[in-house]
């Protein structure tokens, strides 16, 4: 197949194992290309990061060509759409601007520093744990449970079985995933009822129940007689829960994995302690956690000599442009924990849509990889399995022996 003809494929052979090269042509074949299936692809660095900072939507309601995996009108109708299309990830301003103002109120950086201890505790358990067993499974032990209790602490979620909410938000998060087939879309809405219901209930023990916790916090947030309705709550709450584990599960085990396959770095980092924050945005951009963002064009869009059409599906992708040489330089493809434009990287968007848990996710993983490697210089990879997703493309497993 030539360059010029390249679509874009992610079930090609052998792209869950390394998408890279496949964005590397993704990123040769035009600053954007049509995809077949009815959507729009942006792949370099300096299109992507002008994506993420421009004023076109991510409301569903201003598609005007549907990609094929939406089947019709009804499928972008926020009543139809996970969290109801209420969650900030769906809003555009004025909407976004005032949920993010009530939601940040109860997440302010402080909040996260204060945090901390906790996180070296859950840490300092998972890393003994790990050692006394041997061999462990990273994912299972650490990169899973840090970020999954944290965030259910911050919310104020009652300690217990919390299995069937596990389940439910692994169905769920495949609503981020590109051609979604029609059984998986019925899978993903169940799951979604199922989850919405089970927040509602929550909120209602929690108001009976309030107490110094993120989720009383926001039944609480106001500003200037403002507050947040009951089906708002929840679509806040159900992202807040999702977005604060999900893709963190992602960022650690692949941030581990990468130090253990580029061992000159891990002994980098443990001899060099204050490289941790450079190393976290390094990580971040080598292996991206998120690797497709979308926008819905609310006019023609430019990108090089492309003209795409209002109201079209535009991806952006992620991965892509955090691999970009030409804004990189040669080694983009090399993880190098000193690169000085590590914080350039485009994994955590930009603009009003800038990831608001960014603070949290970072300081769990300065915690983690310096910890990690201090503690395991010896560490090697047994066996590792991927979750088969495109988008939150992860580890489901990753097998060491320490």
């Amino acid at each position: 197949m030539s360059t010029a003809a390249y679509v874009f494929d992610p079930f090609a052979p052998g792209f869950t194992e390394d998408p890279y090269p496949h964005y590397a042509r993704l990123r040769a074949a035009g600053p954007a290309l049509e995809h077949p299936l009815g959507f729009w692809l942006v792949s370099r660095h300096a299109d992507v990061a002008a994506l993420q900072r421009s004023a076109h939507s991510v409301d569903e309601q201003h598609l005007r060509h549907l990609p094929a995996w939406k089947s019709g009108s009804a499928e972008v109708r926020k009543e139809s759409r996970v969290m109801g299309g209420l969650s900030m990830l769906d809003q555009d301003p004025p909407d976004h601007t005032r949920l993010r103002r009530l939601v940040s109120k109860a997440f302010t950086p402080r909040s996260i520093e204060a945090l901390q201890p906790r996180v070296e505790e859950l840490v300092a358990q998972a890393l003994a744990r790990i050692a006394a067993a041997g061999t462990a499974d990273v994912v299972g032990e650490l990169a899973f449970p840090l970020p999954f209790t944290i965030i259910s602490e911050m919310l104020g979620i009652p300690v217990g079985d919390h299995t069937r909410l596990r389940e439910l938000t692994e169905i769920v998060v495949l609503v981020f995933e590109p051609f979604a087939s029609p059984e998986t879309q019925a899978r993903i809405r169940a799951a979604n009822q199922e989850l919405f219901a089970m927040v509602r209930e929550l909120i209602r023990w929690k108001r009976d129940n309030p107490g110094d916790d993120l989720l009383t916090a926001l039944i609480e947030a106001e500003h200037d007689g403002d507050v947040l309705s009951e089906d708002e709550l929840i679509s806040q709450v159900m992202f807040l829960y999702i977005a604060g584990h999900e893709t963190t599960v992602t960022h650690l085990a692949s941030g581990i994995l990468s130090l253990l396959c580029n061992p000159e770095q891990a002994e980098r980092l443990r001899n060099e302690p204050e490289l941790a924050a450079n190393a976290v945005d390094e990580l971040m951009r080598f292996d991206t956690p998120v690797h497709l963002m979308r926008r819905i064009t609310v006019a023609p869009l430019a990108i090089g000599d492309v003209e795409i059409p209002a109201g079209s599906w535009v991806i952006g992708a992620l991965a892509a442009a955090n691999r970009d040489p030409d804004f990189w330089g040669a080694d983009a493809d090399e993880l190098r924990l000193d690169r000085p434009t590590a914080h350039r990287n485009v994994a955590l968007g930009a603009g009003i849509h800038h990831c608001l848990g960014a603070a949290l996710v970072r300081m769990e993983a300065r915690i983690v990889f310096p910890r990690f490697v201090a503690r395991f210089p010896d560490a090697t990879v047994d066996e590792l399995t991927w979750n088969g997703r495109i988008n939150l493309r992860g580890l489901s497993t990753l097998t060491v022996t320490v």
